[in-house]
């Protein structure tokens, strides 16, 4: 059973999440690839974990135009979703991507499941406005993702699966 692991990734922390659960699979015994979503054909895959980056509420838009041209293949098979950020340790699953993106997500996808994580900020990796921007919302940098919670996940989804 092959699992694509998908992921929109603005700056580099979503895609760490997609390349651990990925990995954590493959520990498992699972055939897993990782693929930005801008590369990834769902065709051959047997199952789907999809994740984004969050900005302002909302997955990025590759992630959901991802999710919408694939839509009747992906209803044929298992999915499971994961969205990235805020940062900061106050960080909760309540913060993240918005409940009426989310239903409609689940509307569109039918995942068995959604995860929301911390993400990671690094000023260094951002552009002159969006490092005024973290400024002004005093937006906490550093790396807040719970390597321990996604592994969990990835554990989950592998239990989830028929065996190999």
């Amino acid at each position: 059973m092959t699992v694509l692991v998908a992921y929109a990734s603005k700056h580099g922390s979503t895609r760490g999440i997609a390349e651990a659960i990925a990995e954590r699979l493959r520990r498992l015994g699972r055939e897993a690839e990782v693929r930005p979503v801008d590369e990834a054909d769902p065709a051959g895959a047997d199952a789907i974990v999809l994740g984004s980056a969050v900005y302002g509420g909302s997955w990025l838009k590759q992630a959901t135009a991802f999710a919408e041209r694939n839509r009747v293949t992906l209803n044929g098979m298992p999915v499971w979703l994961f969205s990235s950020g805020p940062t900061g340790a106050e960080s909760s699953p309540g913060v993240g991507v918005s409940e009426r993106q989310l239903t409609s997500l689940r509307q569109t996808l039918h995942p068995r499941d959604h995860r929301q994580f911390s993400g990671a900020l690094d000023p260094k990796e951002l552009g002159f406005l969006e490092r005024q921007m973290v400024k002004a919302v005093k937006a906490p940098t550093g790396d807040f993702r719970d390597w321990v919670d996604i592994e969990a996940y990835a554990d989950e989804i592998a239990g989830a699966l028929n065996p190999t």
